[in-house]
């Protein structure tokens, strides 16, 4: 493992530190910070050449800096002759603008992937995308990680009265399938629609059945909060007797922790792929779970050439 090293930029350091912590390596040291005119500057302080390097960097709030960080760090790796650089992007940022869905507006994922590959990566690592498609916007190796496990091993610990999976939409129905079939549960979708390109959905329609049930929300990612609030909302109405949530995600923007906190859900189980401050975590009812060992395991694979699909397997 003495060609393995482990950098990251301000995204989420403490994730660095859990993987490097998981592998038992130092995490690597550099420089990351901004000039008084808000220009990025990156300086590697150790020797990288020919080196196995991984940069662990989500693309969270602020989103636009932590970015072009990442992008820097690429290039100054790519500079500096590391021998394989690997981006491991925990939350891929701008993974919803997948697809053109409306007339004259980019695909900014696949605009991102292109940025990712010309500023040096020659592997992506990441973990639940928005999208699947979004592997094949890039030409270098993705490797995709998913928290389903995570949440499975969660949910079975615990007793729940006739418990019901519940997709949050038809896009993530795939998830929630499987994730109702690790449970041995049945599985109910919402059907909703986005209002423009406000954050707001409507919900049009429950799928399944849920009434006299205990419903558990699956999604990829909770950003604003309001798809979720008007989620648990239906589902009461429809009969449902408790609400829990599990989301990989927790993007927690705007008034998101004040709608969690006032709305009737009893608990939602996320990770860390992006930092929970406790003041995001609701008044207690936001769970994290660390996938810090994950991560440090598939890094491990990668670095050593064995199987990431075997960790599921």
């Amino acid at each position: 493992m003495d060609d393995l090293k482990i950098f990251t930029g301000n995204a989420h350091p403490a994730l660095a530190r859990e993987v490097c912590q998981y592998l038992n390596i130092p995490l690597g040291k550099m420089e990351v910070f901004q000039f008084s005119n808000e220009n990025i500057f990156v300086r590697i302080l150790e020797h990288v050449r020919q080196r196995d390097v991984f940069v662990i960097q989500p693309i969270c709030s602020p989103v636009n800096t932590n970015l072009v960080e990442l992008l820097i760090m690429l290039d100054a790796f790519k500079r500096a002759s590391a021998g394989r650089i690997t981006a491991v992007i925990p939350y891929y940022g701008y993974g919803r603008t997948d697809k053109k869905d409306q007339p004259r507006v980019p695909i900014t994922a696949r605009l991102v992937a292109d940025l990712l590959t010309v500023a040096g990566a020659n592997r992506v690592l990441t973990i639940d995308l928005h999208a699947a498609q979004i592997q094949g916007f890039f030409t270098i190796p993705v490797d995709e990680l998913t928290a389903l496990y995570h949440f499975g091993r969660y949910f079975q610990g615990k007793t729940y009265d006739d418990l019901v999976v519940v997709a949050t939409d038809i896009g993530i129905t795939k998830r929630a399938r499987d994730m109702a079939a690790k449970l041995n549960k049945s599985l109910a979708i919402i059907e909703k629609r986005r209002v423009g390109n406000a954050d707001k959905t409507e919900m049009l329609n429950i799928i399944g059945d849920v009434k006299g049930k205990q419903a558990l929300l699956v999604d990829d990612e909770i950003d604003t909060a309001g798809s979720l609030s008007n989620a648990v909302n239906a589902l009461l109405d429809q009969g449902a007797t408790k609400v829990y949530a599990c989301c990989t995600h927790p993007v927690f923007s705007g008034a998101a922790p004040q709608r969690i906190r006032d709305s009737k859900i009893k608990e939602i189980v996320v990770t860390n792929t992006i930092p929970v401050p406790p003041e995001k975590c609701a008044g207690g009812k936001v769970t994290v779970l660390s996938i810090g060992e994950m991560l440090g395991e598939a890094i491990r694979r990668i670095h050593t050439g064995t199987s990431i699909g075997a960790m599921f397997e």
